[in-house]
């Protein structure tokens, strides 16, 4: 061996193997992501291996086999890479210890055995109570009401009879009663009295309605729409005051009026005016 053989081998083995693969990698022109991705080793790794810092490391078996891959990327004889890096790691390698829980963990607390008993008792208590109240009359007292005994009726199969509906209620009186207009949609209504005084007189919208003074002297009605005015005498529907196809005029609108011109003949019902 020369002289000048014997001064490389010297200054290989003084240089750290972390140091020969990292002189070796930049000489490729290669930076530590390309080396990453070659080996598929994580970078934080590969830079620990570069500055011995072999504590970041999870033990000695994954930094020899990480060492290995590295020299076999950049060109590095592995065989002799790995002898170097096992002399490092045999005399510099400190695993991480793990930090220490500063906080004791207490055992959990269990309930004492008077504490389980006394709550045990208080279920018990309290479903026995449940039970007389719903169960018997003891908390209640006698002041509750019986459940209503059966009637003769209903033992024989009798229903009660309904009391009448509004549809069914008695009709109204042959004479006098109020008169109400309700219109069904957007509708202009006058209503006057026999000397022609307005009574009323607007637009009604659908929904409105307005009540024919009682003693008013004999009221008419002008509108042009009465297929759009709901008329009631006390309530009870009467005949539309017509079709809607003309509009009427000079139409009695008290209650002997829709009276009189509901029992006249279908064909007079309208026609004639009422004075």
């Amino acid at each position: 061996m020369g002289e000048g053989e014997g001064t490389v081998d010297r200054a290989s083995t003084a240089m750290k193997a972390g140091e020969r693969l990292r002189q070796a990698r930049e000489a490729q022109g290669l930076d530590l992501a390309e080396v990453a991705a070659r080996t598929r080793i994580p970078q934080r790794h590969l830079e620990a291996i570069e500055t011995s810092n072999f504590s970041q490391l999870p033990s000695t078996t994954y930094a020899m086999g990480f060492g290995r891959s590295y020299a076999r990327a950049v060109g590095v004889d592995e065989v002799a890479l790995a002898r170097d890096l096992r002399r490092e790691l045999d005399t510099g390698y400190q695993r991480r210890e793990p930090k220490p829980d500063l906080q004791p963990h207490a055992p959990p607390r269990l309930p004492s055995r008077g504490l389980a008993n006394g709550g045990l008792i208080a279920v018990v208590v309290i479903l026995i109570l449940l039970a007389l109240w719903f169960g018997t009359t003891l908390l209640r007292g006698d002041d509750t009401p019986p459940a209503p005994a059966a009637t003769a009726e209903s033992e024989l199969g009798v229903l009660p009879i309904p009391s009448a509906s509004p549809e069914t209620a008695p009709a109204a009186p042959t004479s006098g009663g109020q008169v109400t207009l309700t219109a069904t949609d957007e509708v202009w209504v006058r209503v006057y009295d026999a000397s022609g005084k307005a009574l009323f007189e607007k637009t009604m919208t659908a929904g409105e309605r307005y009540d024919v003074p009682t003693d008013a002297n004999g009221p008419m009605i002008n509108i042009g729409r009465p297929d759009k005015l709901a008329v009631t005498i006390n309530g009870s529907s009467v005949a539309p005051l017509g079709s809607g196809a003309r509009p009427i005029k000079d139409i009695g609108v008290s209650a002997q009026a829709l009276r009189a011109r509901d029992a006249a003949p279908a064909d007079g019902a309208a026609a004639a005016p009422q004075g």
